[in-house]
């Protein structure tokens, strides 16, 4: 008997097609530009210039390190996910019962039930290294904050090592993004262990609700008139702040 039928592979090379082409469009082509992410990449720069020009920083690394904890709390839940996949593979007579019971057929073969379950531990070992290492770049950015030119420097110094330190701050802010994008087509992934046609489903279920977040969401609407209100806070004013108060510039 064969481990996969031609539907399955069908079904999976759909959710890798779905997946990879996702990412081809809100990361390399062209069309990024339009993107949720990228409007908010814009505002994590802004906010490395505007940080840049106060004399008081608690706030800023504040909010990093919440953004750093946040990053970590996603990773311990990819190790848990983890975990969760190698007891489905020592429970597999179980499920099976639980399966057959609500007559779906996909559940009588344990080589198949073996290899989906691989295949969902694999997409979260990818979460978490993508979690960990966005971990890791939050870290350096946080310390590239503390290190931000202070005193009487030369204002272009400090507004170039402004953007290198957002574009540090872009750097975690894209890792995090493909571990959460790993997590959403996870949800995907589990119609396979119903059947192929529900992984079909489930898999452009998970691409539309991805490209509306993207492109038409209300979130990328405020995101992009931030960067148009007259207190855009990408442009370069040539003074240094005193306020500490900013816009949030946060997804």
């Amino acid at each position: 008997m064969d481990i996969l039928t031609a539907l399955d592979l069908a079904a999976l090379a759909w959710f890798l097609a779905g997946w990879l082409g996702f990412h081809a469009v809100v990361e390399l082509s062209p069309l990024r530009k339009r993107t949720l992410s990228h409007a908010m990449n814009r505002h994590r720069i802004g906010w490395m210039l505007e940080m840049s020009r106060r004399p008081v920083r608690i706030m800023d690394i504040a909010v990093a390190g919440g953004l750093q904890q946040g990053t970590g709390f996603f990773a311990s839940t990819s190790l848990l996910a983890i975990g969760g996949c190698f007891a489905l593979l020592t429970s597999t007579e179980s499920v099976f019962r639980i399966m057959q019971d609500l007559g779906l057929d996909e559940g009588r073969n344990p080589a198949t039930w073996e290899l989906k379950v691989i295949g969902l531990t694999l997409i979260y070992a990818y979460a978490f290294f993508k979690f960990g290492w966005a971990y890791r770049l939050f870290n350096y950015a946080t310390i590239m904050m503390g290190a931000m030119p202070d005193g009487d420097p030369k204002p272009a110094h400090v507004a170039d090592f402004a953007k290198r330190a957002g574009g540090m701050m872009v750097l975690a802010g894209g890792h995090f993004n493909r571990g959460q994008r790993a997590f959403f087509f996870s949800i995907g992934y589990l119609g396979w262990f119903a059947d192929a046609r529900v992984f079909f489903v489930t898999t452009l279920f998970v691409m539309i609700v991805l490209t509306r977040r993207q492109f038409a969401s209300r979130a990328r609407t405020l995101a992009v008139s931030a960067h148009q209100s007259p207190s855009d806070p990408i442009a370069d004013k040539g003074a240094m702040k005193t306020e500490t108060g900013s816009a949030n510039p946060f997804t």
